[in-house]
């Protein structure tokens, strides 16, 4: 055999390897890649949204994060006066009354104190009427002598 139809049997056989594998092999195999490709593309792509949405999930997070410091800052300052109110409400409260009891304590002293003199003046008074009976050596009546009393204890009382 010569080397001629063997280089043209093998020419006919590539070229028969080539049209089959270009027929039913070849479109396949770029189908099956460009598929590929196309997930990968979908994926990166799918990898890129879910990177981004992260971000902004993050992003959301924090602004949740400091509003939400931001109300309790103001609760707590909100706490805080609201108390303030109340010990000064309280304070205030304390203070009337312990003014009222103050104002009622003074009274009854007043009272007291002019039921004391009320009776300081009746015994000076019965002292004084034992004082002049001895002096006079008789008995004064305390009841016709009233008006001559009241005298005597309102002099009493004006000394004073």
């Amino acid at each position: 055999m010569s080397i001629t139809i063997t280089l043209i049997i093998q020419g006919l056989a590539f070229f028969a390897t080539a049209w089959i594998v270009a027929k039913y092999i070849w479109p396949p195999l770029m189908q099956a890649i460009e598929a590929r490709q196309k997930k990968i593309a979908e994926g990166l792509a799918a990898a890129d949204r879910g990177q981004k949405d992260l971000e902004d999930a993050k992003a959301q997070a924090l602004e949740i994060v400091r509003e939400s410091r931001t109300k309790a800052t103001a609760i707590v300052d909100q706490a805080n006066r609201r108390a303030n109110e109340l010990v000064e409400e309280a304070r205030g409260t304390a203070l009337a009354e312990g003014e009222r009891l103050i104002a009622a304590a003074r009274a009854e002293i007043a009272t007291e104190n002019a039921r004391v003199r009320g009776e300081l003046r009746t015994e000076v008074a019965n002292l004084a009427v034992a004082g002049a009976s001895q002096l006079l050596k008789r008995e004064i009546d305390p009841k016709a002598h009233a008006q001559l009393l009241d005298e005597l204890a309102a002099r009493i009382a004006a000394q004073r």
